[in-house]
């Protein structure tokens, strides 16, 4: 498969078991509160903020709608109530684990596909 036929091949699985997403923006954001929770750290909305992903205004309306539609959960800090951490509920986490093994199919096809080729 041609590079450009697995990107579109992944764009068509984004807009398929993500349609809440409507910007790189979006996908920013959940991707840094996800490698936050993996790490053990929860993120911060402050933290968030100084990834410099975009402007606080855009991040903030962004995150807003995110929340509102479920995809990433605010929880007060238990033991500084100023603080609040930014989560990935299990149904979020379900639809990216579904997603990378589909990405890392694709990215595996290729490879093999390239290492096929240039063995001719």
């Amino acid at each position: 498969m041609k590079l450009f036929a697995v990107l579109k091949s992944v764009r068509q699985a984004e807009r398929e078991h993500f349609p809440f997403v409507k910007s790189l923006i979006d996908f920013d954001i959940i991707i840094e509160v996800g490698i936050a929770e993996e790490e053990g750290r929860p993120l911060s909305l402050k933290q968030l903020f100084l990834l410099g992903i975009s402007s606080r205004t855009t991040v903030r309306r962004r995150l807003d709608k995110l929340h509102e539609q479920g995809i990433l959960l605010r929880q007060r800090d238990g033991s500084d109530g100023r603080s609040t951490r930014l989560l990935i509920p299990p149904a979020t986490l379900a639809r990216f684990n579904k997603y990378g093994s589909l990405v890392s199919a694709f990215w595996r096809e290729q490879a093999l596909a390239d290492a096929l080729s240039g063995a001719r």
